[in-house]
């Protein structure tokens, strides 16, 4: 499941990054739906981390679906309404990656270091956010950089490396917590 996750998550940068580089070069139709076909792989990725990580804590899981996909739903509204379109998705992004790096920190099969630094990914889209924070270009290029980098080394480990199976497999039998 691991795997197959980082392969659909490389799926995902590779039609987003696709789209970025074409955009403002090819026909408005032809971004649109490359825009869409991202926002759908993503959602494919979300609910594959939805079941990665139930055993972590469905309910922090469940969260973390509603938050991404409902990014999703805008991104592609904004896709055909874009002059409509003023939520940032980073609004649904940021907190999305914030807790994707909690439920790593919670598991027992991925290494620390890859929660740390969507936690930190999460939190730097959050601070962007901030009026005035995006116009500075140090600060708006390191948010991109460690949100690319962050996302990029998680999807890289899960392709590559996969989860310790053995502790998925102990957390997946344990008894739900409490809060869960």
């Amino acid at each position: 499941m691991a795997r197959l996750t980082g392969a659909v998550y490389l799926s995902y940068f590779v039609i987003a990054f696709g789209t970025g580089i074409i955009q403002g070069h090819a026909p408005e139709t032809i971004v649109r739906f490359g825009n869409i076909l991202g926002y759908a792989i993503y959602s494919v990725v979300t609910l594959l981390f939805y079941n990665l990580f139930k055993p972590v804590s469905k309910r922090l899981s469940m969260a973390a679906v509603v938050v991404s996909l409902a990014g999703c739903v805008m991104g592609v509204l904004g896709a055909f309404h874009p002059a409509s379109h003023q939520v940032n998705l980073l609004y649904f992004f940021g907190p999305y990656c914030l807790l994707l790096g909690i439920l790593i920190l919670g598991s027992k099969f991925l290494p620390g270091i890859l929660g740390g630094l969507m936690m930190l990914a999460g939190l730097g889209w959050l601070v962007y956010l901030i009026p005035g924070v995006a116009r500075h270009m140090a600060v708006s290029v390191g948010v991109e950089a460690l949100g690319v980098a962050a996302e990029g080394i998680l999807m890289l480990w899960l392709l590559i490396m996969g989860v310790n199976e053995q502790q998925w497999q102990k957390q997946a039998r344990q008894e739900p917590k409490a809060k869960d």
